[in-house]
């Protein structure tokens, strides 16, 4: 273990990618009624209750900009 790091402490980056934010919205029938902020919930409270930090994004992007 690195000098400041604490042991059990982990950092975790989720990146939902493109349309992810239309969850809950869009073909509920198709890709279930659970909102990206209801997972964003669910992941925030796993990882609380393991000690982790947790950073969570969104993009729309589907390519590289130049």
């Amino acid at each position: 273990m690195a000098t400041g790091e604490t042991r059990g402490m982990v950092d975790v980056l989720v990146i939902f990618g493109p349309n992810l934010n239309m969850l809950g919205t869009r073909e509920p029938k198709t890709y279930g009624a659970e909102s990206m902020a209801d997972i964003m919930g669910a992941l925030s409270d796993q990882a609380a209750d393991l000690g982790w930090r947790v950073e969570m994004m969104q993009s729309n992007e589907e390519g590289v900009r130049v």
